[in-house]
C-alpha cells in the first residue's frame, strides 16, 4: 500500500468525484499536503486515506458532516481511550434516537398509508359491486 496517494487515486478507489474529496477537504475532514508549482497539487497521505474511510463510514451510519469530523478529531488528539470512546458513544446514541424517531414517524405514516388503501379498497369494491348490479327497468310514465 503506497503512503501517499494522489486525489485521483483516492477518487477512483472510494468511487467519488475529485470535487467531493475537495469538498471533505474544505470541511477540515482531510489535509493533504501540497506539492509541485505553487503548490496546486494535493498529496494525500495515508492518515488522509484512512480518514476519508471513516468519514464514508460515518456518511453511511447518517452522521453529518461536522458529526464526522468531532469524531476523527478526537482520534487526532492526544486524549485518552476512554474519554474519546464515551464521545464517540454519546453521538451514536444522539443520533440513534434521531433515526428512531424518524422511524416511528415512518412507521405512523405507512400505517396511515395502509389504513387509507384498505379504505379505499373497500369502497372500489362496493362502487363495483353497485355497477354490476341489474338495475330495474325504468318506470315512465304514460301521457
Amino acid at each position: 500500500m503506497p503512503s501517499t496517494y494522489s486525489i485521483s487515486e483516492l477518487a477512483r478507489e472510494f468511487a467519488l468525484t475529485t470535487r467531493a474529496i475537495r469538498f471533505y477537504e474544505d470541511k477540515g475532514l482531510l489535509a493533504p499536503e501540497r506539492s509541485g508549482a505553487g503548490g496546486l497539487q494535493r498529496v494525500y497521505s495515508a492518515r488522509d486515506r484512512t480518514r476519508l474511510a471513516l468519514t464514508l463510514r460515518a456518511k453511511r451510519l447518517g452522521l453529518s458532516l461536522d458529526e464526522a469530523k468531532d469524531i476523527l478529531d478526537i482520534y487526532d488528539s492526544p486524549r485518552d481511550t476512554a474519554a474519546q470512546l464515551q464521545k464517540f458513544l454519546d453521538v451514536l446514541g444522539v443520533h440513534r434516537g434521531q433515526l428512531e424517531a424518524q422511524m416511528a414517524e415512518l412507521q405512523a405514516n405507512l400505517a396511515e398509508v395502509h389504513d387509507q388503501e384498505k379504505q379505499a379498497r373497500s369502497a372500489l369494491a362496493r362502487a363495483l359491486k353497485t355497477a354490476k348490479a341489474p338495475r330495474a327497468p325504468k318506470k315512465t310514465r304514460a301521457h
